[in-house]
């Protein structure tokens, strides 16, 4: 009889997650040719190519697309078993805030393995703007956030430090166009930062929408009818980042920064600052 092995199956979707071995391995606290090595011996006990390796990006083969799903429910189930048997018993809410353009890559990984710790614990989600974050930290209201900052405030850790990128359609030309037609919302933290840049490279703009909805942005911008600015590795599928020496300023960098209130003896919060910690330093 053959058997799957959890830990490599583990590596696999793990990869099929973060695009690429060298992430993949930085998340699990493994090396990058141990990875590489157990994707080898799945392929070899399968007799079948998981991986397509000719791009830049590992992708999936349709027989890799069709394992992932089995896998992911196997890893599940086995994490659900331990933890149910061997796990602290903390249960509760943990109340996590984070920018909408930042939830992905990170989150959704950082939330199942939270889950595969403490299964009773939930995880509110919040998604806002930094500016409100930062507001309903201070009162209590969230037990820890990430932000997308110029600066560290008091507190504080930086995660990282990304830059901030034009953004339009793919194949679009609105970005040549004077006045510059821009779609930022009103609410985003990046917006007084952009405008204090292009009036200083003189570039004469003009604001196209009135909004605090990214789904308003992104379909504006989709449609070739303004140009946005987003943090590079974020943008929708969608969008395209522009090139540089496009004639647009540079924006910069942001800051993306994580603020928790993981006091001693908090340790459902403590361990989601080190998953968050964690997750950040494989990218």
């Amino acid at each position: 009889m053959r058997n799957l092995d959890v830990t490599v199956l583990r590596s696999f979707v793990a990869v099929a997650q973060t695009g690429g071995v060298t992430r993949a391995a930085g998340f699990l606290n493994l090396t990058q040719s141990a990875v590489s090595m157990q994707l080898k011996r799945l392929e070899e006990l399968l007799g079948l190519e998981l991986l397509d390796r000719t791009a830049r990006r590992i992708a999936l083969t349709a027989a890799g697309e069709q394992l992932l799903g089995y896998a992911r429910r196997m890893v599940e189930l086995n994490d659900e078993a331990f933890s149910k048997l061997t796990a602290s018993e903390y249960a509760g809410e943990i109340r996590l805030g984070v920018p909408h353009d930042i939830v992905y890559p990170v989150i959704p990984l950082v939330l199942q393995r939270f889950a595969a710790e403490m299964p009773r614990m939930r995880v509110r989600l919040v998604t806002s703007y930094t500016a409100k974050l930062r507001e309903d930290f201070s009162r209590g209201e969230t037990d820890l956030i990430l932000t997308t900052e110029r600066s560290l405030g008091d507190g504080g850790t930086t995660l990282a430090e990304i830059a901030l990128r034009w953004v339009g359609a793919p194949g679009g030309q609105v970005w040549r166009h004077r006045p510059l037609r821009l779609a930022q919302a009103v609410q985003c933290g990046f917006r007084p930062g952009v405008i204090e840049r292009l009036n200083r490279a003189d570039v004469d703009w003009t604001s196209v929408v009135e909004t605090d909805s990214d789904r308003t942005v992104e379909a504006t911008v989709s449609a070739d009818l303004a140009v946005t600015a987003l943090l590079e590795g974020t943008v929708p599928g969608q969008l395209t980042e522009l090139p540089m020496g496009c004639g647009l300023p540079d924006l910069g960098t942001y800051m993306v920064n994580l603020y928790s209130n993981d006091q001693p003896g908090n340790e459902p919060v403590r361990l989601l600052s080190d998953l968050v910690r964690q997750a950040y330093e494989t990218l």
